[in-house]
């Protein structure tokens, strides 16, 4: 079954990214634009709130500098209970991706510094994050969550070459373009400049299974 031509960017900013180029690009703020834009886009405050579109309705999802704003634990209305919005987040999203869909998540993490210079930072991913909702028997299951992604990848990466590249990119240049690029990074990586280039974000690239 083809996947839904659907893009969705959450917490999408004036500008939403659609990483594998879908034919037709929707986002979700917090508040609504200021004026006319070029994509569907609906209000939502996702800490409090359900992702506003029905199962399986995207073939893809983007979080980009996102999913560490929304707190892991959360007092209820009442006050006396506890409910866990970053874990309903990733039931969300699996619930709104196709069969096959594929989250792509960037996010700051855990120990680099960027994870912990935004005081608007509550959310602290690591390198084992994506285990509580990956697998047969995810281990978020003890927290309400009923999804199920598979890994595609999770890699720590530059936040500028994340943000400039896109899946599959490479293979959508020429074959001496290719080269290029990959001469370019070997070289950086033998002068010892990956180190300085602080790739303290983790690329998350997750697949929903059904």
């Amino acid at each position: 079954m083809a996947l839904p031509d659907r893009h969705l960017d959450l917490g999408c900013g004036p500008v939403p990214r659609n990483p594998y180029r879908r034919g037709q690009l929707c986002g979700i703020d917090i508040r609504p634009p200021s004026g006319d834009v070029a994509f569907e886009h609906r209000s939502a405050n996702l800490t409090l709130e359900p992702i506003p579109y029905p199962d399986d309705s995207f073939g893809s999802v983007s979080a980009y500098d996102f999913l560490e704003h929304v707190p892991r634990i959360f007092p209820s209305a009442d006050g006396r209970d506890t409910i866990f919005p970053f874990v309903r987040l990733m039931q969300d999203i699996w619930r709104v991706l196709a069969p096959g869909g594929r989250l792509y998540a960037l996010t700051p993490a855990w120990p680099h510094s960027e994870a912990f210079v935004d005081p608007t930072h509550v959310n602290f991913i690591t390198a084992e994050s994506h285990t509580y909702f990956c697998g047969e028997q995810p281990k978020g299951r003890m927290y309400g969550f009923d999804g199920r992604f598979e890994v595609i990848r999770v890699a720590w990466v530059d936040r500028a070459e994340a943000y400039s590249a896109l899946p599959g990119s490479d293979e959508n240049h020429p074959p001496l373009k290719r080269l290029s690029r990959r001469l370019r990074r070997w070289s950086r990586w033998l002068r010892g400049k990956r180190a300085s280039a602080n790739p303290g974000y983790l690329l998350w690239e997750l697949e929903a299974r059904k």
